[in-house]
This record gives C-alpha cells, structure tokens and sequence, in this order.
C-alpha cells in the first residue's frame, strides 16, 4: 500500500427516502442496492466498496430512521443504529427538499460523538439553489465540525467533493478487501432484495411491506452461460398473493422479466428466473421468521 493509505468503513445514516441507497449505488458505479420510492425499502445493512489507489472506502447502507411502531420497524431501527458504534466516518445523508425538521434534529441526536462525520446534503437537484446556504448553516449547527457537501445521488453533482471529504475523515490503514470486490453480498442474496424491489414497485400501497423474498435454488450452469434461479415472495395474507400474481399471472410476470433484467447485468449472463408466491401469515410480527427472511 501506499504511504498514506486510508481506510474505513462509513455508515450511511438518515431518514428514510433520503436517498441513501441511491447514494450508494452512486458511489460505486453500480446497483447493489434497491430502490423504491416506498419508505422502508433498505432492511438489513448492506455492504458497498469503493478502492481507488489511496484509499479503500466501506460502505455500510443502513435503513433508514424512523419513529418505529411494530416489530419490523423497529428491528430497522435498531438494524440501523447498530452499524454507528463502530463505523469510522458516519455519512449523514440529510434530504434537503424536506429540509430541517423534528426527524432530522433527532438523527442528529443519534450521530456518535468522537468520530467524523460528514453530511451529504442530498437532492439539490429538486430545490432552490438559494435555499441551500440555510440547510448548511443548520445542518453545521447541529453537527458542529462536519464537512457539509451538497450533492444529488441522482445526476452525480457533487459527489466528487463528497468522497474526497469522506476520506479526509478516514484513517490511515490498510485494504481489507480485494480491489475489484464492489460487496460482501452473495449473488443469491443480491438477486433475492432485486426480486423484492419489482414486487414492491408493482404492487398496490398495502403490499410491499408485507413482502419477503427468499432464493430457493440458484445454479449456475457456466458451459450454457446460464443461471437457474427459483425463488419465493412471501407475503402475510390471501388477498396479497392474490395482488401479486395479478389477472392470468401478469404481476407476477413482470416482476420476474424486470428482476431477470436486473440479476442478468449483476451476474454477466442469461438467468432463468422461476417465481412462486407463499403466504407465511403474520411473518412480520414473528422474530423466527423475520430472522429467517434476513431482517
């Protein structure tokens, strides 16, 4: 390594739909995480690696914080405060087309002291430029000493700045990970959240809380070039399964051939996706099968 090598990993913190996710596929110049306009989407922290010749940043998307009511929400929460404590940078991702409100003062109760933190002052592309000189002044208010960068995760304006403004927070160290390792995900489970996010972007407001998705068999077959892939959508009740499979099967047909789109650019060749729906009742209200479903 280089003298002067840095090296870390940063906690992505903020509310939900802050754009977090976005960021973070952003950064990396690729999609590992989901993204819908569903509060809620992230469950679980995700692993996201940037390396460049001086520095190896890691990444960690957490869900997104909320006043948590139910057993799901609040196993988000804790998903997400648990990843601060031993972070070495904590990127707060603050939504600037909101603005400065009770949820945003409370993050900032949440951002640990004695380590670096520094705020992507995110969606500047969807407000005023002239707004932003206030949500700087309050967000150092409330972070006193952080580097507050301006930025849009979905044109790429300011993300430059951010990522130099994160490595000056990391410390020196060595690479934990191989140069061209983008996450610690396995392309089962990869494949699985994409399933997740088509099911969640197709189906009317009171599903996509209630879906899971599990990969049942994943096999790669490289003479043909060709990955088989049979996965579940799990959902609470009758009805659900219902919206999911849709008149003749159309839902679910979509989101399969989107989702296939998707696991065929992760993984460089043709996927046969399968797709069943289950009904698991109640899942989200039972820590068994929340802690089987990954959340």
């Amino acid at each position: 390594m280089p003298a002067g090598h840095r090296s870390g990993f940063v906690a992505i913190f903020g509310r939900p739909n802050a754009g977090k996710s976005t960021l973070l596929n952003r950064i990396l110049g690729q999609k590992i995480a989901i993204v819908t306009p569903k509060p809620q989407t992230t469950r679980r922290r995700l692993l996201g690696i940037r390396t460049t010749d001086d520095c190896q940043m890691m990444f960690i998307d957490t869900p997104g914080y909320h006043r948590a009511s139910g057993m799901l929400n609040q196993r988000l929460v804790d998903n997400a405060l648990r990843a601060l404590p031993d972070a070495d940078v904590v990127l707060w991702v603050f939504d600037a087309e909101r603005g400065l409100d009770d949820l945003e003062q409370e993050i900032a109760k949440r951002l640990p002291a004695g380590r670096g933190v520094v705020i992507a002052l995110n969606k500047i592309d969807a407000v005023r430029k002239d707004s932003l000189l206030p949500l700087i002044e309050q967000t150092s208010r409330l972070a006193p000493g952080a580097a507050v960068v301006p930025v849009s995760a979905l044109t790429g304006d300011g993300i430059a700045p951010l990522l130099e403004a994160v490595r000056e927070s990391l410390p020196e160290g060595p690479r934990y990970y191989a140069g061209d390792t983008l996450t610690d995900e396995s392309e089962r489970a990869l494949a699985a959240e994409f399933i997740r996010e088509k099911a969640m972007l197709r189906t009317r407001q009171e599903i996509p809380y209630s879906v899971a998705v599990t990969v049942d068999a994943f096999e790669e077959q490289p003479a043909r070039k060709l990955a088989v892939i049979k996965a579940t959508i799990h959902v609470e009740r009758e009805s659900q399964k219902g919206i999911l499979i849709g008149r003749g099967g159309q839902t679910l047909k979509g989101i399969g051939a989107s989702a296939r789109r998707d696991i065929e650019k992760l993984l460089g060749i043709r996927v046969f996706l399968e797709l069943f729906v289950r009904v698991q009742r109640d899942w989200t209200k039972r820590p068994q099968v929340m802690d089987e479903f990954g959340v």
